[in-house]
């Protein structure tokens, strides 16, 4: 199966359900104990939405989005973002043709459909730039001339938590247009990963595609499909805006964060086989979908609170509507 594959597909609830669970049987073979990340990731590419993958060194960022684009048939690309990284090196750039003696557009590792923009923070703020009309308009311009973008196409990038040095802090703007912020954290067990690797023989994984980029892309549709009642909406949108009145939060989440907390709990509901969403898609998501989106006052980031818990304490402050499931005779 190949990023070529054009053919339409129409997909019910089962199917769609089942070709998730091949997907995160797949990467499971590689990325060891993670199978929960990796379903917050599939859920990210099926609402079209990019992922901030922030954590420390060693705990297989890398692997696990390549591995995501590999399961899912979809090309891949990495760039490794360093100080002496210009726009260019990530859009592409036109280029005089030796053979020919014209000039053609040389497309850059952007054009993809899973980019992993690799310790994005190290890049300065113009090379950053450069992904945000690709992030969110999918299409890329260069020398005057616009240029769509492969469809799926997500970004991936990853930067580390407590490494600030020689580093530039992701401007508000551009964190804002990730959906998720997600934490791999450390294997429960070591040993399970050294075991694997011996297994395989080899440093790289073997993964094969086990849908194509067409049925990642009828999965995508498929999510609009997914019902959410009014209360289970105002219940989304309530906790978006109590991070804007919680004492200690000098920025909370924007609109945007409100509509990737819905969007992204229709994607869960989804993989769980379910037609509409429940105020519990909505409570798990919440962290993943809004702490990137808030700014501390300096008091409280002295104190080393973190947004994670600020967005935990609003949840549960916050009464839940009735689920839609438990209501139904």
């Amino acid at each position: 199966m190949t990023e070529s594959s054009t053919h339409a597909v129409d997909l019910s609830l089962s199917d769609v359900v089942a070709h998730a669970g091949r997907i995160l049987d797949e990467v499971d073979r590689v990325v060891v104990g993670k199978r929960d990340v990796a379903h917050l990731l599939l859920v990210s590419v099926l609402t079209r939405g990019h992922v901030l993958l922030e954590d420390l060194p060693g705990v297989a960022k890398t692997l696990l989005a390549r591995s995501m684009a590999a399961a899912t048939g979809m090309s891949f690309r990495r760039i490794q973002f360093t100080p002496d990284l210009v726009p260019a090196d990530v859009t592409g750039a036109t280029v005089l043709d030796p053979s020919t003696g014209d000039f053609a557009f040389r497309p850059g590792p952007v054009f993809a459909n899973l980019v992993l923009g690799d310790e994005i923070n190290r890049a300065p703020p113009k090379t950053q730039a450069a992904l945000l009309e690709a992030m969110q308009e999918h299409q890329v311009t260069a020398d005057g001339e616009t240029r769509q973008l492969p469809d799926p196409f997500v970004v991936v990038a990853t930067q580390n938590p407590i490494e600030f040095e020689g580093t530039y802090p992701l401007p508000e703007a551009q964190v804002d247009r990730f959906r998720m912020r997600i934490a791999i954290g450390y294997p429960d067990d070591d040993w399970e990963v050294v075991e694997r690797r011996l297994e395989r023989g080899s440093d790289d994984a073997d993964l094969r595609a086990v849908v194509d980029t067409a049925t990642v892309r009828a999965m995508q549709l498929a999510v609009e499909s997914v019902h959410v009642q009014p209360d289970v909406g105002r219940y989304a949108a309530a906790i978006t805006a109590a991070t804007r009145v919680r004492p200690g939060v000098a920025v909370g989440a924007s609109p945007r964060g409100t509509l990737s907390l819905v969007l992204a709990a229709r994607a869960k509901a989804l993989l769980a086989g379910r037609d509409f969403v429940t105020p519990d898609d909505v409570r798990d998501l919440a962290g993943p979908c809004l702490a990137h989106r808030l700014i501390l006052t300096p008091d409280q980031w002295v104190r080393g609170l973190r947004t994670e818990q600020v967005v935990e304490e609003v949840v549960a402050g916050i009464q839940a509507p009735v689920s839609p499931d438990a209501s139904q005779p």
